[in-house]
Formats: structure tokens, sequence, C-alpha cells
């Protein structure tokens, strides 16, 4: 099938995530993650001590690319299959614990349920321990999940394989799938594990790794080179009867290849690195999710490839949300316009604490310590740059909340402020210490604070921490109020009096 040429706001596609739903089947595991510190080599043999500070647990392998479709805001429900024993209920309680996943768990009596646990000090895993299932499936595993199948492509807008090889979609049980998905008129998304490919046929669409494509074709492919991938992919749509194949190529991009031989690359979107864990889930997730928003082939891919350069910069296996992703595409814009010579973008504004909690959240899951700082900023000066300044040097990422007009006319009077919310918000935004700017209506930041729960309150006055909104909500948690002296001279309301009274 050709490929159309890709939209510029391919971004719009996740306004019609709400009503996508997608049937996920396949491997599901339980990631445990343990972090710690390694500071010494062991006496009793030539190998790190991991000094442990703290353990988390998380739905994993066809499970991650659930999460990934809630947290796009779609809904998910999850068929595969578990064993009778703890981690299946600690998996439980997890789906229990997602608004937007429901699991379709069959037990295996002859089975065990996955369990990878990866072993990670300053940011580096150092081992992982699998402890994998059986392979193979009992009867009544099977029947089971066959059952589970047919009710979720009942209810479902397209279908999500994530094959992770370890027994639920064997090739018998794959063709089964997708002779229901052809009866029902469901497209199929595969993200595959099996050499042969043909037993996926009847899918609209594979995304192999490089090192899946170069196995699935019996030759080696260098990730590096466009046409090597294209070739390598083509043949495999054409044996297959595939419409596309997508090949993720890690560093070097994505490739899109269809049916008559058209062929699109696009550039790898990840700026940094930390942890690779499930980013192949997180692509055929968003890939899934695009689709069945309508978006064409290229559209999906776009976002997507941006959807999975944002999870690969976290630890864990992470999830991505659509703020995140609009928030990497504008970081990308902002590079080439630098790299250019042209103006740097500004941090993004919001006006809904909601959306604006979900990235600061995004980056606590990072371990980055994010601080707030809030006022009407009508007409900026040195006073208020050294505050933004102080606070930013004090946090990892600085959220400024900026009084909207209705709020400042509360606050200083009917003439003011000189300039509006949009003004005033633009401004700070392009502050190189600002990462993000929140304007907000109410007549304190109480509420955006809570939502926020931020590391470090700042605040510029002669206030103490007791006297300082919100400062109850941040040191609850755990974290501190810092109070920056104004420097003395710099006032907007001596501004304003002096501009008046035809002052300088």
């Amino acid at each position: 099938m050709t490929i159309r040429p890709a939209r510029a706001d391919f971004l719009d596609l996740d306004r019609g995530f709400a009503a996508v739903n997608v049937a996920v089947i396949g491997d599901v595991m339980l990631d445990r993650f343990v972090y710690g510190k390694v500071e010494r080599i062991s006496p009793e043999a030539p190998i790190p001590v991991l000094r442990v500070d703290r353990r988390t647990t998380m739905i994993g392998g066809a499970g991650n690319a659930a999460r990934n479709v809630a947290s796009l805001g779609a809904t998910a429900r999850l068929v595969a299959v578990v064993g009778p024993d703890a981690a299946a209920d600690e998996l439980r309680g997890l789906f229990d614990a997602e608004a937007r996943i429901s699991g379709d768990l069959a037990v295996d009596p002859e089975g065990g349920t996955i369990v990878k646990t990866r072993y990670v000090a300053q940011s580096q895993q150092l081992l992982r321990s699998d402890e994998d299932g059986t392979g193979r499936l009992s009867p009544a595993a099977r029947a089971g999940l066959l059952a589970a199948v047919d009710a979720a492509i009942a209810d479902a807008g397209i279908v999500l394989l994530s094959d992770y090889g370890k027994g639920v979609l064997a090739p018998d049980i794959v063709t089964a799938i997708m002779t229901r998905c052809a009866a029902a008129g469901r497209p199929v998304v595969v993200d595959p594990k099996a050499r042969d490919l043909s037993r996926y046929r009847g899918a609209m669409v594979l995304t192999p790794n490089a090192v899946e494509l170069a196995a699935a074709a019996g030759e080696p492919v260098d990730p590096a080179d466009d046409h090597a991938v294209s070739r390598a992919a083509l043949g495999l749509v054409r044996a297959n009867g595939f419409p596309y194949l997508v090949a993720t190529r890690g560093a070097h991009g994505v490739s899109i290849v269809g049916a008559d031989g058209s062929a699109v690359h696009l550039p790898a979107r990840a700026r940094e690195v930390f942890d690779v864990s499930g980013a192949g889930d997180t692509l055929v997730a968003a890939l899934a999710c695009g689709l069945a928003a309508g978006g064409s082939i290229v559209d999906a891919v776009q976002y997507a490839n941006a959807a999975a350069g944002v999870v690969v910069g976290k630890l864990g296996t992470a999830t991505v949300t659509p703020t995140e992703v609009r928030a990497a595409v504008a970081g990308d814009a902002e590079a080439k316009s630098v790299a250019a010579g042209g103006a740097a973008r500004h941090a993004p504004v919001f006006t809904d604490a909601a959306a604006a909690a979900r990235l600061t959240a995004a980056w606590q899951a990072e371990g980055l310590k994010v601080g707030v700082t809030n006022g009407c900023f009508d007409l900026l000066h040195r006073g208020h740059l050294d505050v933004i300044a102080r606070a930013r040097a004090a946090c990892d990422r600085l959220v400024v909340a900026v009084n909207a007009d209705v709020s400042v006319r509360r606050l200083k009077g009917p003439t003011r402020p000189v300039q509006d919310q949009e003004t005033r918000a633009a401004v700070l935004a392009a502050l190189a210490d600002v990462d993000l700017v929140l304007i907000f209506a109410e007549e304190t930041p109480a509420g955006l604070i809570r939502a926020i729960g931020p590391d470090l309150l700042v605040k510029g006055g002669d206030y103490t921490p007791e006297t300082v909104v919100g400062a109850d909500v941040v040191t609850a948690r755990g974290g501190r109020v810092m109070i920056v002296p104004i420097l003395p001279g710099h006032s907007t309301t001596a501004t304003v009096a002096r501009i008046a009274a035809g002052g300088d």
C-alpha cells in the first residue's frame, strides 16, 4: 500500500484517543526494579555490592503495552495468562489500580507467572534475573485465553499482539486470533518475536526491531543503512502479505515500508537515553492508538516515534502521556530552530494545573526535584529575576505560577495588570531558568501546589516559611520552603507609579 505524506499536525491524533479501545493480547509479566548505590566491590567475589534504597513493581511485557495505551488516554483490555501464584495476585492488584485497563488473566494450573527483576545503580542496570514460565500453555489455559480473546475483540477497535516469545502467542494460538480478528473486521498491530513472521499473516502492520528484522529476513541488516532496511522489510511484507512493516532502528530512527515498495525513514527523537526497557511497548501502543484514532500510517508512526523517544529518557518500565509527547516534539523544534540560528522556543505554558501536574510528575518519576514559585510578574524586573534564578539553582525543574488577569485585579486593583496574562506568561517562558509556566485564576496558589506536589516551594519577600501559602503541603511530603529576600529598590508597583507620574 502507498504511504501517504505525513501531516504537520500529527500530534492532533491524541485528541481522538479517549474514544479508542485496544485489545492487548500477549505475554504479561511482573517487572521488579531494585534501585540503589554501588560504593564498593564485594570481598567475596569481584562483583559490585548494591546498597538497596528502594524497590518498585510494575506491570511488564504485554501489560506495559496496555499501560501505555491507558496513559495516552485510550482504554485497554489485556488478555494474558498467569500462574496460580503470588506474583499473579500482585499483578491483579496492580491492574486494580489502573483506571483505564481491565485485565482478563487466564490461569494456567501447570505454569507460573513471569517475573523479571532488574538491579539498577546510578541509572545503570547491573543485573537482570528472570523467572520464566514453561513456555507452553495447558489445554485449560488455552481454552480460557481464547474465550477471553473473543470477548476482548468484540469490544475493541483495534487489536495489539505483544509477543515476548513466552508461549501465549504460539503459532496455533496466533492463527486462531487472526481468524477471529478477520471475521470481526478488526485491524491487528503486532510487536513480533518469532523469526517466522508468517504466523502473523493477516496483520496490518508489524514493528520488529533491527535484530528481529535481520533474523526474520535471514540475513545481516545494517540498521544505519536505509536501503538495506527497506530491502529486508519489503521482502517480508511481500512474502507474508502485510500492508506495512515498521522497522525500529534505535539511534537510526524508524522506517515504514509499504507493500508497493514505498518507504519513509524517520529520524530518532530521543535526546538522552537512560533505559530502553519497554520502549517497544510504548511505540506499538502509540501506533495502535494512532491508527485506531483514524491516523495514516505515517502520522501514527510519527506520534509513536515521539512517544518512544520520551520513554527511553526514563528509568524503569515507563509510560508516556500526550502532554509529554507534545512537549518533546516542541523541544525538538526548539533544538532545530537554535541550530539554524533561530530563536529558542519558550517553556510550555499551561492553564490547567492537572495537565501541568502530569508533566511535573513525570519529571519527579525520573528522580528530578521540582520547584514552584509564584507571583504576578506584571513588569519583570531584576528582583523577579533574582528570585527565579535562586529558585532554579535549588531544583532541577522550575515551575513559575503566574496570576491570571482576574487574580491580579483582585490583588492590585482595577488598573492592573499592565500586561495581560498571555504576555506575562510568554516573557517568563522565555527565561532559561524557567521550565514550565502555569497561569492560575484562583485567589491563592494553594490548589496548584496540591496538584503538583513540588519538592521545593520558593517565595520572594519577608515571609516566614510558616506563612507561605502551600508550605504545609510541601513540608508534609518531605519538601522544603525557601524564602528569597527581595532586592531593595525593585518593585513593579513603584515602577508603575513612576510611569504614571511621568518619571523615567
